[in-house]
């Protein structure tokens, strides 16, 4: 099977494309720069150079893939880049891929913060989304706008906290932890809905791999138990020596969706596809995890 992955020098995308290696895919990674194409080159990952801004440097990579992951970010209108990204897949497969291939497969990054705050239900792949955080508040229309699309075969999947390895996410609350204060956001009895990039990396392959099974789903994809955020908070402050933590307001609507509760219990990709996160918990493992962001960021 021949994958493309779009944001593959991240922290989604990496772990994935070099799971999907290791599973014996052709993987296709797109990369920005000539440093980060070597660095795609030797993990096997075939390097495509360009950005994903530029559907002209890559597009052609559409003609004959099975898979196409899209796992771009951004820091800055992130809606307007996964919008242009979906419109050249889509006309590239119609435009480029014989009549008789087989549908191309999408696969859309989003997020468990569609399903925004609520400390009292339990939710899972398949709750209605009525309250999603702010910052994301237009996710829930793109899902649906990528699950209507005839150009492919589409599959959301929706990653809780992402932690492990570069630390994704969490790298803030280990960055100041280190400064003296570990320091998270949100209120009392708030809680964290995780999942590590290995286990992230290995419900890709599956999708992927059972793609026209499960085309048209959308999977939650965290650890079976949520985390309170202060027992987190506790624990990294004593691990990483720091003097003492901190819940802190949110100030933003960044913070606001980093603070958000959801008390998650995915089912789908359990049932469907055999996936279950192995790695340990967060706060379970967190010198190791800490220990291995600082050997990532050279601190």
């Amino acid at each position: 099977m021949k994958v493309f992955v779009l944001g593959a020098t991240g922290f989604i995308g990496l772990p994935a494309a070099q799971a999907l290696v290791r599973a014996g895919h052709s993987v296709y990674g797109l990369a920005r720069t000539p440093e980060k194409a070597k660095q795609l080159a030797a993990e096997e990952i075939i390097p495509v150079l360009g950005d994903s801004n530029d559907p002209s440097k890559w597009e052609h990579i559409i003609a004959d893939v099975d898979v196409v992951l899209e796992a771009v970010a951004s820091n800055t209108e992130l809606e307007k880049l996964s919008r242009t990204v979906q419109k050249a897949v889509a006309d590239a497969a119609v435009k480029l891929r014989p009549p008789h291939a087989p549908k191309l497969t999408y696969i859309y990054t989003s997020g468990t913060w569609v399903h925004g705050e609520d400390r009292e239900n339990i939710v899972s792949d398949t709750t209605p989304l009525t309250k999603p955080a702010t910052l994301v508040a237009w996710r829930p229309q793109l899902e649906q706008d990528v699950l209507a699309n005839p150009a492919w075969n589409p599959v959301i999947v929706r990653p809780a906290l992402l932690y492990g390895r570069g630390g994704s996410l969490v790298a803030p609350l280990f960055d100041s932890a280190l400064q003296g204060k570990a320091i998270w956001y949100g209120t009392p009895g708030a809680r964290m809905a995780f999942i590590h990039c290995d286990d992230l990396a290995q419900l890709y392959v599956l999708i992927a791999e059972k793609a026209q099974l499960v085309g048209g789903k959308i999977f939650d994809a965290a650890n079976d138990i949520t985390e309170g955020t202060e027992d987190v908070l506790a624990r990294v402050a004593k691990v990483s020596g720091a003097k003492s933590w901190e819940l802190k307001k949110p100030s933003n609507l960044y913070e606001e969706a980093l603070s958000t509760t959801t008390i998650l219990r995915p089912y789908l990709a359990r049932a469907l596809l055999g996936w279950q996160p192995r790695k340990a918990g967060f706060a379970d493992n967190i010198e190791v995890y800490l220990n291995a962001w600082r050997a990532n960021v050279g601190k």
